[in-house]
């Protein structure tokens, strides 16, 4: 049985200190541009949390072909997973430092290997911090050699065809900041704009200001407004496949399957051939 989308502070506390088994908390520190993730999970983190590097770990090396952040190749995620601590059965809960925007990736890389139990801390450090919870600093010892065995593909994922497919017979969400979907900055990829048929959606709009995400309620009156419901084939994509997981997150928690393009815009942008639309419409 798959576990919440979310957890709160208080739960994971909760079975952080009096669970059986308590879960395995992964911290997820990552941001575009900041290479100091593990800086800041040493200056403080929950404690037992084991930190993942999300680069080198959530990801395969880049390439024009699958983008900046590819899916890791299986028997790596799995070595992984277990030098995490991660076992069979047991839950996981993961959190970064900016409103589980990275944090997803990991969230959705476990889903789609088959780690029923996962869930995400909602409102990340910042909540519980603001709950007044402990956090521990320095690097702890490394937990005990886990025997999770992933099996992937238990989520949905699109290529470059099939997102421009989805973007004109379903609905393709565009994860990444307006201005980038409209073509008007484009800070890291190859040429700015978007796919073709695709509907900006920043991952921002998930969250409310103080960093937790919205209601069910509130999430599904806007992806209602962009055309999203259960009935519809629905994609997401961002830059490189990352803060996108965090709308799949959003809209599995209102019980809409989405599929993501792991390639997203890194990938779809390097390849010439592809057009990209400007502007604040689909195009």
């Amino acid at each position: 049985m798959s576990a919440p989308v979310l957890t709160t502070p208080a739960e994971l506390y909760s079975r952080l200190f009096h669970g059986d088994p308590a879960p395995v908390v992964l911290d997820v520190r990552w941001r575009l541009g900041d290479p100091h993730g593990h800086d800041r999970y040493l200056a403080g983190h929950i404690p037992g949390a084991v930190y993942v590097d999300l680069d080198t770990e959530l990801a395969a090396p880049p390439t024009p072909e699958s983008g900046r952040h590819p899916l890791p190749d299986p028997v790596a995620l799995q070595r992984a997973a277990r030098s995490w601590g991660l076992t069979t059965g047991r839950p996981v809960v993961v959190y970064d430092d900016n409103g589980n925007t990275a944090a997803a990736r990991a969230w959705w890389l476990l889903r789609w290997a088959g780690v029923e139990r996962v869930s995400l801390l909602d409102g990340a450090l910042a909540a519980w911090r603001a709950a007044g919870l402990p956090v521990e600093t320095g690097e702890p010892a490394p937990p005990a050699e886990g025997d999770v065995v992933l099996i992937t593909g238990q989520l949905p994922v699109l290529d470059a065809d099939v997102a421009a497919e989805v973007a004109r017979t379903g609905v393709l969400l565009d994860a990444r900041a307006a201005e980038r979907y409209r073509g008007e900055t484009e800070p890291v990829d190859p040429r700015a704009g978007h796919i073709p048929g695709a509907l900006s959606a920043p991952t921002g709009d998930n969250l409310a200001p103080d960093g937790t995400f919205h209601s069910a309620e509130e999430l599904a009156r806007r992806f209602a407004a962009l055309g999203a419901d259960d009935t519809t084939k629905v994609g997401v994509y961002c830059g490189s496949g990352v803060t996108a997981a965090h709308t799949v997150a959003a809209l599995a928690r209102v019980g809409i399957t989405a599929a993501l393009y792991p390639g997203s815009w890194s990938a779809w942008s390097a390849d010439t051939a592809r057009p990209a639309a400007v502007g604040a419409t689909p195009g």
